[in-house]
């Protein structure tokens, strides 16, 4: 099963939810296409930055090397730029999408992506825009416990404030 982000473009000046054809799911793993294609890759997903950072790490990596004299590492060193790109486009993405002002509805799983679309949006539709109600305020750390129930803190410690 693969782990999908989902993120929403930037909100409308009316304030509702996006319209669903607009939100974008992004996988997380390895991305054997920008493993392969990298560049390419980074271009045709639009993430200009990440191309530029990807192109100037390798000059300046391939750039150190050949002053060193070690040429002959050149080709261990791309495939290894290339795996760290596979390794991390998913996050290049989710990185720009927030960079632009997008913002994450949420994580989903899927053993394909419309499946995965299918149990956003099924969850999705009874969902309203608006914020949360306030939490009712909780008892300072070092107040005792109430006498008859059950403690505030879960955990190794019996009561909140109690000596270690």
């Amino acid at each position: 099963m693969a782990v999908y982000t989902v993120h929403a473009p930037p909100a409308s000046r009316d304030g509702g939810l996006p319209a669903p054809d607009r939100v974008v799911f992004v996988r997380d793993g390895f991305y054997v296409w920008a493993f392969v294609f990298g560049p390419l890759w980074l271009a045709f997903h639009r993430l200009w930055l990440a191309l530029i950072g990807f192109a100037a790490a390798t000059a300046a990596l391939h750039g150190a090397l050949v002053l060193a004299g070690r040429v002959g590492v050149i080709p261990y060193s791309v495939a290894l730029a290339a795996l760290l790109l596979g390794l991390e486009a998913g996050s290049l993405r989710r990185w720009t999408l927030a960079r632009n002002g997008w913002q994450g509805l949420g994580v989903v799983i899927g053993d394909t992506i419309e499946e995965a679309e299918y149990r956003f949006f099924a969850s999705w539709n009874g969902r309203r825009q608006e914020p949360p109600a306030a939490a009712p305020p909780s008892a300072p750390l070092s107040a005792p416990p109430r006498s008859g129930s059950s403690p505030d803190v879960i955990g190794l410690f019996p009561h909140p404030g109690a000596p270690r």
